[in-house]
């Protein structure tokens, strides 16, 4: 921009020999400059950038015998429509090797200060190199070791670069330049006993830090070596950080300082320092029974990245607490729970009163609309069958059918209300999706009471009406359990607790109601088969009929 009018600058070349072309449109006159480089070889002008002064354009340009030249463009030549010739003179010598052809690049930083990209040796890796034109004097490098593409720009304080395959930002802003401020780098860069590294910044920090320091009046040597020790010793990792944090701090503490690393941006290794996280927390509350930081536990499970075997005391001490909350994150979460500590779940979501439950707050979203938990005196008097493990007016499946048939709607009544409250049934649906084989599990279901396998029978019984009543078998809701998982579930509880809950005068009734029902399935399977058949017999007559062209009569018995 010159006086806040676009000037557009370009470079061509023909047989050797450089032209400039420069398109100020307030004016829309293009003047042409022939370049000449100055040069006793033949060099070529590999990349060049420019700035803008009262007078004079100045244009730097990066030779490929890897020295910096500037040429001085009057912005208001004297005769614009002619063909002017430009000289060339050397601003810096040797900054890039003369052999690089490629991942060389130059930017004005500021009227003193520029910014070249390029190997500074033929055996060296490529490097951002930052150079004092005013001194000649070279302020800080860094090597990229991924390569880079030959591209560099300089906008609003950054630099930005193509390193590897990403866009790389880096925040500098030049320091003032003076004679004891170019002194002291030369002087740190060249004494061999004193290590350079520490007046490289680490890119990787956050946008505070660039590669050079902010302007002050003072700039003396030890100030700015002060300055870069600081910045050094305060590079600890967030993680570590926040370990030290948990052994010592308050619990609200720990909840913020948690909350923001949790903001920060996730590397790689975020699952594994997560899990340690939840292992130090775990570890002081063993320590300190009155320490429990239920908050940030719930805020590291909702993370997503966990597993059982990165946390594996997080359940048990969940289990131990009657952690409801957690122990249903867990189940909906971690895809390798032991058969075991499911087990011990389900028994806690069993045993837990509903008063519990009630205080507690439970993700309800795989329990819509089709939950009618069931009254207070429906509770109290199914209880009351259980009492003395059976009742001897109901000691013969004859006589449960027999009461089955006289009272059919109070049966139907049974059967359409939920056994269980909602939040209990959120409950169950978590340990429903939760993972198992089958080998595993039987032997700890075994270990049940007979009154909770009645009262999970129930629920899933009332699941598989659900599912039954709906032409697609499935249940509404986010994420409600399949009727694959019901059925299995069922098939799991009869087969470890058949002999204990067939004495119990409810199940009873529960078991004959299963079979009824799943006979009846299996009979509508079984006509619809025969109806498949005679369809394809059908469809078979017709096909020879067709072949025939002949006029028939078939009579078909469908049943």
């Amino acid at each position: 921009m010159v006086f806040r009018h676009p000037v557009l600058i370009f470079i061509t070349e023909k047989h050797g020999n450089y032209f400039v072309y420069v398109q100020k449109f307030n004016s829309r006159i293009l003047s042409k400059y022939t370049l000449l480089l100055g040069q006793e070889e033949k060099c070529v002008i590999q990349s060049f950038s420019t700035s803008v002064g009262r007078k004079f354009i100045s244009l730097m340009s990066l030779s490929s015998d890897g020295c910096v030249y500037e040429t001085l463009i009057p912005i208001h030549p004297s005769e614009p429509e002619k063909n002017q010739r430009l000289v060339q003179s050397q601003l810096l010598k040797s900054v890039v090797s003369g052999s690089a052809r490629n991942g060389v690049a130059l930017a004005i930083l500021d009227q003193d200060h520029i910014a070249v990209l390029g190997a500074p040796l033929p055996a060296s890796k490529e490097c951002l190199s930052v150079w004092n034109t005013k001194f000649q004097t070279l302020q800080t490098s860094k090597e990229l070791p991924q390569g880079t593409s030959g591209q560099l720009w300089y906008y609003g304080e950054n630099l930005f670069m193509l390193h590897g395959k990403f866009l790389t930002v880096v925040p500098f802003k030049c320091e003032v330049s003076s004679l004891a401020g170019a002194l002291g780098k030369l002087k740190h860069s060249q004494d061999p006993g004193i290590h350079a590294t520490p007046h490289f910044v680490n890119w990787e920090t956050s946008q505070g830090c660039g590669l050079g320091s902010q302007n002050s009046e003072q700039s003396k040597r030890i100030l700015r070596r002060r300055k870069v020790e600081v910045s050094v010793q305060s590079e600890v990792p967030a993680s570590t950080q926040l370990l030290a944090t948990i052994q010592k701090d308050s619990e609200k503490h720990i909840e913020v300082e948690l909350r923001k690393f949790l903001a920060t941006k996730r590397t790689p290794d975020f699952h594994t320092i997560i899990g340690d996280v939840i292992i130090g927390l775990l570890g002081r509350c063993k320590a300190e029974p009155s320490f429990y930081p239920r908050n940030c536990l719930m805020q590291l499970v909702q993370t997503h990245v966990l597993s059982y075997s990165l946390c594996p005391g997080l359940m048990e001490f969940a289990l131990e607490k009657t952690d409801v909350q957690i122990l249903q994150l867990c189940l909906q979460q971690f895809p390798d729970i032991p058969e075991s500590v499911t087990c011990a779940c389900l028994k806690v979501f069993l045993s837990i009163g509903d008063d519990t439950l009630q205080d507690t707050d439970i993700n309800m979203e795989s329990v819509s609309d089709y939950m009618d938990p069931v009254q207070d005196g429906e509770m109290e008097e199914q209880t009351a069958f259980l009492q003395n493990g059976f009742s001897p007016e109901e000691d013969n499946c004859d006589s449960c059918a027999q009461k089955l048939k006289e009272k059919p709607q109070a049966t139907a009544d049974e059967s359409t209300s939920c056994p269980v409250t909602p939040k209990r049934a959120a409950l169950l649906n978590a340990v429903l999706h939760s993972a198992y084989s089958e080998t595993f599990l039987l032997p700890h279901l075994k270990d049940i009471p007979a009154q909770h396998s009645t009262l999970f029978l129930q629920y899933l019984y009332f699941l598989y009406l659900k599912c039954s009543e709906n032409a697609t078998m499935t249940l509404p809701g986010t994420h409600p359990p399949t009727l694959s998982q019901i059925m299995d579930w069922i098939c799991l509880l009869l087969d470890a607790n058949f002999t204990v809950v067939v004495m119990i005068p409810e199940a009873k009734r529960l078991l004959l109601s299963l079979y009824k029902f799943v006979k009846s399935q299996i009979s509508i399977c079984s006509e619809l088969n025969k109806i498949e058949v005679s369809f394809r017999e059908l469809q078979k007559l017709n096909q020879e009929k067709n072949n025939r062209e002949l006029y028939s009569i078939e009579v078909l018995e469908l049943f």
